[in-house]
């Protein structure tokens, strides 16, 4: 089977190398230019670099745009499959192969549509992450699903531990999926749109804690945004601190959201919006860092007490 590949960062390198390694005919790799985006350093693996070691052409560009279309026109593949794509594909380009154009999208769709499903899916209390291959259409991850794998989400993973999970289910659901094309007879499944669930594309105030919020949640955005990825923050007497780790409480307490009133292996918060009730598990804050880039114990950090705010 003749392939286009569109992709970027190490998503995109895994896809290439699985085609590779499958033995398909890779006419042309499209990919972004190199990213300046230092927070995915270690998701940044480069298709270009991929591309020319196995002497596949590679076209660079930030868009799709008419000399795209048509190096893709006259590669003449059977397929364009993608992944890790970051602008608007047209009709004319994912229309244009004879079985048109596979995406593989990183959650278990139609659950997690949009941006960062594996952080969101995290954050919000999901059991399981995924890795869907459905057929590209005019809505952002809305076509036809072929091929879904899924993995669990156990109670102490992290975000980018996810992540990392989530690539290596690349090779088996993309073979899986290029089998049931050249079958003949693959076996579409039409989205239930009415179950979909959207997730913006996350910026820094998404990592701004709320304490407000139940233990459990805080405890898991914490995890969500493990490093390389822009870690929880609050700020404690004026200072801005990035919260590394954290665990709920084995007791309750009752207070103010956010104030520190005990330790208890750390720095315990509470939290919670009936946090007055005194009915709450508290936020144990383990591991800190300071606006000076210094990590800390939660235990020592906040030994003089206070309130952990939304603002300076």
């Amino acid at each position: 089977m003749r392939i286009v590949s569109f992709g970027f960062q190490t998503w995109g390198v895994k896809t290439l190398q699985a085609l590779i390694d499958l033995d398909h005919d890779v006419a042309l790799a499209v990919t972004h230019p190199a990213s300046e985006d230092s927070y995915k350093g270690i998701f940044s693996d480069s298709v270009e670099e991929l591309a020319h070691s196995y002497d596949i052409p590679v076209h660079l560009t930030e868009r799709v745009d008419n000399d795209t279309i048509d190096l893709v026109k006259r590669s003449e593949p059977d397929v364009i499959v993608v992944n890790s794509w970051y602008t608007w594909m047209p009709p004319e380009l994912y229309t244009l192969p004879p079985h048109g154009t596979l995406n593989l999208h990183d959650s278990l769709l139609p659950k997690g549509t949009g941006f960062s499903p594996v952080i969101w899916s995290l954050i919000s209390g999901e059991s399981q992450i995924g890795l869907t291959v459905h057929r590209m259409d005019e809505t952002l991850d809305t076509g036809d699903v072929l091929v879904q794998h899924s993995l669990p989400i156990g109670p102490n993973d992290t975000g980018t531990e996810l992540v990392e999970r989530g690539i290596e289910l690349i090779p088996g659901a993309l073979k899986e999926a290029l089998a049931a094309l050249e079958s003949g007879n693959p076996q579409w499944r039409a989205q239930d749109r009415a179950s979909r669930t959207y997730f913006h594309k996350r910026s820094e105030r998404d990592s701004l804690i709320d304490w407000t919020w139940p233990a459990e949640d805080l405890e898991r955005l914490v995890r969500a945004l493990s490093d390389p990825y822009p870690a929880a923050f609050t700020f404690y007497r004026g200072e801005r601190i990035e919260i590394l780790a954290a665990k709920v409480s084995e007791i309750r307490y009752g207070g103010t959201p956010g104030r520190v009133i005990v330790q208890e292996g750390g720095g315990a918060v509470v939290s919670g919006p009936l946090a007055h009730r005194g009915n709450n598990l508290g936020l144990v804050i383990t591991r800190v860092r300071s606006a000076d880039g210094v990590e800390h114990r939660g235990d020592t950090f906040f030994r003089r007490g206070g309130y952990l705010t939304g603002q300076p």
